[in-house]
């Protein structure tokens, strides 16, 4: 997959046929989208173009509302487009002056004389430009016009799967990991660097890699422990990842640690990803660290078991 980081880079191809979308988790909803862009580019022996924006429109429209938390980061978005098998992904930088385009000026520049499309692929309910007043009808209208195809994802096939991207962040802010993966279609992960902690873990015998996300806008779910995956450039292993503020011992800052189970590597400033398979309980403050390490030896036992 080729990765545009702004459409001046891009250039047209023969036969695009394309779809617009922030596509936040690349969940089951978005598949069927990607599914159906992908056939119609095999049909005509096209090649697939999708546009994304970033940062997310809601982030630059809406700058008073500092909650919006995102599934992906960028990279890992276009880590999942890559595995589905996108050909073409143009990452538009999204701001006041992009949204303030006519539907018409929209569909000119960007889809008409950028990008060169001759099909769009498109969810009935997507909304584009100025006030989000562009829609179907807008490319409907404009079709014959510039020469384009539109082609609709129907109401009932999006909501036949019953995704949105707004359920899954729920569900994983709520800790119902099971539900949000159901909905993904992959278990829902976070990518970071390996952080030097205080090694409090280290002197209970349950030594954690702390978790550095850097991107502030990613989604974190709900604090807990949790059955986990952790991949480290290219090895696969069980753990039991943390996420909270440490109150046992008083903490004060939120942290996203994993005791990497049979493993001793050396691993500080590394690369880690950790995928979320179950929720095993909420975090809780405990009397004395004894406490807590008896607790994290039930819940070790826990984690095995499901995992």
């Amino acid at each position: 997959m080729k990765i545009y980081h702004n459409i001046e880079e891009f250039v047209p191809v023969k036969n695009a046929v394309v779809t617009i979308g922030t596509f936040d988790g690349v969940h089951l909803g978005h598949r069927k989208i990607i599914s159906r862009l992908k056939e119609i580019a095999d049909e005509t022996g096209g090649e697939t173009v999708l546009l994304t924006f970033f940062p997310h429109p809601r982030l630059i429209l809406h700058p008073e509302d500092q909650d919006l938390r995102l599934i992906n980061t960028i990279s890992e978005k276009a880590g999942l487009l890559a595995q589905l098998g996108v050909d073409h992904l143009i990452i538009t930088p999204f701001s006041r002056d992009f949204s303030n385009q006519t539907a018409e000026e929209y569909i000119l520049d960007i889809l008409v004389e950028k990008i060169g499309t001759k099909k769009i692929v498109i969810g009935y309910d997507h909304r584009f430009g100025k006030d989000r007043r562009g829609g179907l009808e807008q490319l409907q209208q404009f079709a014959p016009v510039y020469g384009y195809d539109v082609i609709e994802i129907p109401e009932q096939d999006i909501h036949e799967v019953a995704v949105s991207s707004t359920r899954i962040r729920e569900a994983l802010l709520h800790g119902d990991i099971a539900l949000a993966n159901e909905f993904l279609g992959y278990p829902f992960f976070i990518t970071g660097k390996v952080n030097r902690g205080d090694q409090i873990g280290r002197t209970i015998g349950y030594p954690t890699a702390n978790i550095l996300v850097e991107e502030t806008y990613k989604l974190i779910p709900k604090d807990g422990i949790f059955a986990v995956k952790i991949y480290l450039q290219g090895s696969e292993h069980n753990g039991m990842g943390y996420i909270g503020h440490r109150p046992t011992i008083n903490g004060m800052t939120r942290n996203i640690e994993v005791n990497i189970f049979d493993f001793n590597r050396d691993i500080y400033s590394q690369p880690i990803r950790m995928e979320f398979l179950h929720y095993v309980r909420d975090d809780m403050k405990f009397n004395s660290l004894e406490e807590l390490t008896e607790q994290l030896g039930r819940d070790k036992i826990a984690v095995q078991k499901l995992l």
